[in-house]
């Protein structure tokens, strides 16, 4: 176990990090910015994740509608998140193109976040309930945790700038594909595993956890956007 005792971490940031089974005693936690997974947090004997989830979703009514229970909830979230994205993409049109590829406290750019959801997009649907082994288009973008041994057969140039009309134009043709499989899929089955390496590993993955993934990324991405969308229009 390690353990932080009288340690100042006044400023520090973290990215990417655990801390399932954490204990804090005696903190001074003011003017802090937590974003992430909350489940059992308790504070002061309070759990908290609650209380997040009750004000998230009265900030955002559409936010209860990106956890469907069948085939129509699936289709009516994807619609949804099609909306308010061409919505966030407009507002990203406003502003010189140079901008869609600055990050904002060393978070993705609006043109890498698209990237990204190309790259989800690809993993989750096209290859693990399509059984396409190979899908991934080159400018998708994987996130920064991928295991080492994938980027052998996945895309992953992290340094390419396409605009936004071109990512645009890769996320429709996805988004295409989605539609299509959200007509007529079956929710309750498993996918068949791609017998090839890539990302996901091969294995056999519930359909429902598939699509769901999707919908969780395009909503939590969009909000990401949203927010360094408008501190470049800040400026």
């Amino acid at each position: 176990m390690t353990e932080f005792i009288n340690e100042d971490f006044n400023g520090v940031w973290f990215r990417n990090v655990y801390f399932e089974g954490a204990h804090f005693r005696g903190a001074y936690l003011v003017n802090a910015d937590i974003d992430g997974v909350i489940d059992g947090l308790r504070i002061n004997g309070v759990e908290v994740a609650p209380l997040v989830e009750a004000e998230l979703n009265r900030r955002y009514p559409e936010r209860v509608k990106m956890s469907p229970t069948d085939a129509a909830g699936f289709r009516e979230a994807y619609a949804i998140l099609e909306r308010l994205w061409a919505e966030t993409v407009e507002k990203a049109r406003k502003l010189p193109p140079e901008l869609l590829h600055e990050r904002v406290d060393g978070e993705w750019s609006f043109i890498e976040t698209l990237r990204h959801l190309v790259f989800a997009t690809d993993s989750w649907v096209l290859r693990a309930v399509l059984g396409q082994p190979a899908p991934w288009s080159p400018l998708g973008l994987p996130h920064d945790e991928m295991p080492a041994e994938m980027t052998a057969v996945v895309p992953w140039d992290r340094a390419a700038r396409p605009s936004l009309d071109e990512i645009v134009a890769v996320r429709r043709e996805r988004a295409d594909v989605v539609r299509k499989l959200l007509e007529d899929f079956d929710l309750e089955g498993s996918t068949v595993p791609v017998e090839a390496p890539g990302y996901p590993p091969t294995a056999s993955y519930p359909v429902r956890r598939c699509v769901g993934a999707i919908i969780t990324e395009e909503w939590e991405h969009r909000l990401f956007a949203e927010r360094d969308l408008d501190a470049l229009t800040g400026r």
